[in-house]
């Protein structure tokens, strides 16, 4: 297969897929009630001013694990991979229905991220941005089990559990907020992983690796025609944590360029970062939302939602361009200098609001 059609063959169909089955996702949450309704849901982070549908994950999820059983090998790893993403729909189907309480969320979603991990996919090593490579491959725990001489490699694992459940919480906490936010960032910071591992294409190991990205990317891009403003279906708390947790392994799978993904996803990360901290040095519980998120600021300067979701897109398209082209060092840089952007922007909000 030649190497363009890695990405634009899986992105073509996924996307269709996608596009094609999330009318069925807004008829199945009319018909079960998965609808947010600002009249009834009156939290101070709701934007929207009607009932819209929610269990936007549905048709996304159903289009990623369609897709990749089509064009991927359904090996141990995809097998995992798969199963985590049926794990976290069903929960965010729940959610939608229920509003499940944060904490049952945190520990499914830690379910969903240990299975990739159980089976074999870790973080085994990082860039040092200084120079070298620093090693998480030892210690390492061997044992029998069910027949089979099983290991864990214990650093390795533990860095590859809060990556993936870290990822999950932030994209669900910063990458959503106005109608098209969440698909489009997704869909960009998606291709740029593709795009990546397509400069390693000679190394046939990184083909599944570009053609789950371009199946990632094409799946929410197909969702946003329905999910622009005004949105006719919400992605939910599964459309995010599924792009949040598919992201994550495709950064471990990529040659681990966590780096890479950090520099992508920079503005919704090191806003949702900015706020965490901010709610703790509060007193306030870091999981429980508020309207302090860089979207609301700038819908309060007056950009319209469609707007601030131009504003995250191109932002994420930005500095996916960047991380393309730097090594590790740049890109430790590349975030510091978004992370005293953002926070000066932030302090001068809030000196402007006094």
């Amino acid at each position: 297969m030649e190497t363009s059609l890695l990405i634009f063959i899986p992105f073509i169909f996924a996307f269709l897929l996608s596009f094609l089955l999330t009318p069925i996702s807004i008829a199945f949450a009319k018909r079960f009630d998965l609808i947010d309704d600002p009249q009834k849901n009156k939290h101070v982070k709701v934007i929207h001013t009607k009932p819209t549908p929610r269990a936007g994950a549905l048709g996304i999820s159903t289009a990623l694990i369609l897709s990749s059983l089509l064009f991927l090998p359904l090996d141990s790893h995809m097998k995992a991979i798969l199963l985590g993403v049926i794990v976290l729909t069903v929960l965010g189907v729940l959610d939608d229905k229920y509003n499940l309480h944060p904490y049952i969320r945190l520990v499914v979603m830690s379910i969903a991220a240990l299975l990739p991990i159980v089976s074999g996919i870790g973080i085994a090593y990082i860039t040092n941005p200084f120079g070298g490579i620093i090693d998480l491959s030892h210690p390492q725990i061997s044992f029998f089990l069910f027949g089979e001489m099983r290991t864990i490699w214990v650093i390795s694992d533990f860095f590859a559990f809060v990556w993936i459940v870290s990822l999950m919480n932030f994209v669900n906490l910063g990458a959503k907020g106005v109608p098209g936010q969440l698909s489009g960032v997704v869909g960009i910071a998606a291709i740029i992983v593709a795009l990546l591992s397509l400069q390693f294409s000679a190394d046939i190991a990184e083909w599944p690796v570009i053609i789950l990205a371009s199946i990632l990317s094409g799946a929410y891009i197909g969702f946003l025609p329905w999910h622009i403003f005004p949105q006719r279906i919400m992605p939910g708390f599964g459309g995010s944590t599924v792009a949040g947790y598919v992201l994550a392994i495709l950064a471990i799978l990529t040659t681990t360029k966590v780096g890479t993904l950090l520099v992508v996803m920079g503005v919704p990360l090191i806003d949702t970062t900015y706020i965490v901290i901010r709610r703790i040095i509060e007193g306030k519980s870091p999981v429980w939302g508020d309207k302090s998120h860089l979207h609301h600021k700038l819908m309060q300067l007056g950009l319209t939602q469609e707007q601030t979701a131009f504003m995250y897109w191109g932002a994420t398209a930005l500095l996916g361009a960047i991380a393309l082209n730097i090594h590790a060092a740049d890109k430790l840089y590349t975030i510091l200098g978004v992370t005293i952007g953002l926070g000066g922007f932030f302090l001068w909000f809030k000196t402007r609001s006094k």
